[in-house]
């Protein structure tokens, strides 16, 4: 579950919300002025997602090396045209049923 409070809530309820985290392991996004800022997670969670984001990182480097040769102008129009192909496939699969 995601609880979320704002900066001066978050500041008096520390205490309770880092309980709320730890033991039950739900999430606080902290808002400032009606936008989010922050979020408190369990650290194993935290742990995943830092592993997740280097092997995110390492997949976009072999991408872009990948496609290094490739003008963007060009891989931006085959992705427009994947897109748009997907749409009408998407579309007329709608219409079917």
């Amino acid at each position: 579950m995601i609880t979320e409070t704002n900066a001066v809530n978050f500041r008096q309820n520390l205490g309770e919300m880092l309980n709320q985290v730890q033991y039950r392991h739900d999430s606080v996004m902290i808002n400032k002025d009606g936008k989010p800022v922050a979020v408190l997670i369990d650290a194993r969670l935290f742990e995943r997602i830092r592993r997740m984001q280097g092997r995110f990182d390492a997949l976009c480097q072999r991408i872009e090396a990948g496609f290094s040769q490739v003008p963007e102008s060009t891989g931006i129009a085959e992705i427009e045209a994947a897109v748009a192909q997907e749409r009408r496939e998407s579309s007329i699969s709608a219409e079917d049923h």
